[in-house]
């Protein structure tokens, strides 16, 4: 990723904290804009197109969880909540609404930083909206298509369909779907499918919490919704009680 691609969005009323994450965000090699109110922060992204966004949960007129949701209509920006609030229902709230990450305050700013630049290590598809170019051949035939019983990944253009219909996922949904269907028919652990999340390749010993854990139910809650997917009588992703999830579609 080039400098130039590096663009940050602020969407915080407390002039410490923005001043704060200027800084520590400036220091990352990002160019930041910055907003103290939920409609200025919707409008800044919509004009700037940043590549990550933070976003303070109170704002002085509409809610971080409102801002997050106009942004996730026309933008594909990395979302990190930031929430005053330790309560986990505002964590769930968050992702549901289309957050990438959230950190509670006062956060720490080298862990915030590595948050961010976990979060570049994903690719980062077309936002919502984007005309792709139409397929030359059936999705199950493609070159790079993965999938079975009517759901297929196009992974480089990063697109699902089902049953022939394009589903809009954000980033941690479509990764999570990668993630279970390259491994059809074995067991994911939450402890995996949460360090797909992060971009780690490979267990480097860093410790996975309950709330990472639950960040990666909500994600698959949310994906199913999207798909259709009745978890009593599961098409494709299984639950798999005490472990994780399987990607087990019929035969």
């Amino acid at each position: 990723m080039t400098d130039e691609a590096r663009t940050a969005v602020i969407v915080e009323d407390d002039a410490d904290i923005r001043d704060l994450l200027q800084t520590v965000l400036g220091q990352a090699g990002f160019t930041t804009s910055a907003a103290a109110t939920g409609v200025e922060g919707v409008e800044l992204v919509r004009r700037t197109d940043p590549v990550v966004t933070t976003l303070d949960l109170s704002l002085p007129d509409i809610d971080g969880f409102e801002v997050c949701r106009r942004i996730r209509q026309f933008s594909d920006t990395y979302v990190v909540m930031l929430t005053a609030r330790a309560d986990e229902i505002d964590t769930l709230m968050g992702l549901e609404a289309g957050a990438d990450d959230y950190q509670t305050k006062p956060f720490r700013p080298r862990e915030l930083r590595a948050r961010v630049e976990a979060l570049l290590r994903r690719p980062r598809r077309e936002p919502p909206g984007t005309v792709a170019p139409p397929p030359s051949n059936s999705p199950g035939t493609r070159p790079g298509a993965l999938g079975a019983s009517g759901l297929f990944l196009d992974v480089p253009r990063r697109t699902l369909t089902v049953d022939g219909a394009e589903v809009h996922l954000t980033r941690s949904e479509y990764d999570l779907v990668v993630a279970l269907v390259e491994a059809a028919g074995r067991v994911v652990s939450k402890n995996d499918l949460v360090r797909v999340l992060w971009g780690d390749e490979y267990d480097a010993g860093t410790f996975v919490t309950d709330a990472d854990r639950r960040s990666v139910e909500v994600h698959v809650a949310n994906l199913r919704k999207k798909l259709g997917d009745d978890p009593a009588a599961p098409r494709w992703f299984r639950t798999v009680r005490g472990v994780g999830y399987r990607f087990d579609p019929p035969a």
